[in-house]
């Protein structure tokens, strides 16, 4: 059976970041331990309760996404057991699967973000200016619609509790520099295209995604932290898909629709979700976890 795990406890291990899903330690040799708890976050918020095994099926299908795409952009991930950097007397089993060792990486200060159709905050800001990110689009466009090729629309990375806004791909290159912006950018298209691909093969669309990405000491990319999780995505069954709604969805956009109902202004402390609406949101994760990896929960 999956675990429960909302916030992680290692004494002895330096907590060096607790963010709205991951908490990441130090490790020595530049090294650090990510793991992923079942804290659940929407519109930048973290909710007061978990979804369990949340953190499992996130942690399986990244690492199942970073093997995929290794050809195309290196990760951060370490073959490195756990049972070897754990502190004496940790749980083994409430780790293994949502633990990883990995490179320590200087974080890239954007959210990488890949769209391939016109939903959430790109279609709030397509509807205000007709274009997103200082990208014009063609007229006329309804929700969820395709575009007509995937783009880069970029936005800052909020502290816990911040929210992210969408900048221009001329603001990455100001904070950045041109050859790292246009490196991310090209990484996050080709990740995204070879991925898209793939998942149309198995019946779903990838609307969008969002990636993270850090440079080592030598000045290298490696894409991080997550990859083509539900929790970064947006994954779409291909034979219930329309335009002008939002459509289904195997991530957490279920909850999204529902916090879009409750009268709440989307700034901490979110509301309580319902018991129901956490079961079928674990489920769709885990149905995407199957479908996409062919991975089954125990």
């Amino acid at each position: 059976m999956p675990t429960t795990l909302p916030q992680s406890n290692l004494p002895g291990l330096e907590l060096i970041h607790r963010g709205k899903v991951r908490d990441v330690y130090a490790l020595s040799d530049d090294r650090l331990l990510m793991v992923a708890t079942d804290r659940l976050s929407a519109f930048d918020v973290v909710m007061p309760n978990p979804i369990p095994g949340k953190g499992e099926m996130l942690t399986q299908i990244s690492n199942f996404w970073f093997g995929k795409t290794a050809h195309l952009v290196p990760n951060h991930l370490l073959d490195v057991p756990l049972a070897e950097v754990l502190p004496p007397g940790t749980d083994l089993k409430l780790y293994e699967k949502r633990a990883v060792v990995t490179r320590r990486l200087k974080p890239v200060p954007v959210e990488a973000i890949a769209r391939g159709y016109l939903i959430g905050s790109g279609w709030k800001d397509y509807q205000a200016t007709g274009s997103l990110c200082g990208i014009a689009l063609p007229a006329g466009l309804k929700q969820a619609q395709q575009l007509p090729a995937p783009i880069f629309t970029p936005s800052t990375k909020a502290a816990v509790g911040d929210h992210d806004q969408n900048v221009s791909f001329d603001a990455v290159v100001d904070a950045v520099g041109a050859d790292l912006a246009n490196q991310v950018r090209d990484a996050t298209l080709a990740i995204y295209q070879w991925a898209a691909a793939y998942a149309a093969e198995r019946g779903i669309i990838i609307a969008d995604t969002k990636f993270e990405f850090g440079t080592d000491a030598n000045g290298k990319l490696y894409v991080m932290d997550e990859m083509l999780t539900p929790d970064s995505s947006r994954f779409w069954p291909a034979d219930e898909y329309r335009t002008g709604i939002s459509p289904p969805s195997y991530d957490k956009q279920f909850v999204r629709d529902w916090l879009e109902t409750q009268d709440w202004n989307k700034t901490a402390p979110g509301p309580v979700i319902p018991d129901e609406v956490i079961a079928r949101t674990a489920a769709k994760y885990a149905e995407a976890l199957q479908r996409l990896a062919g991975i089954r929960l125990d």
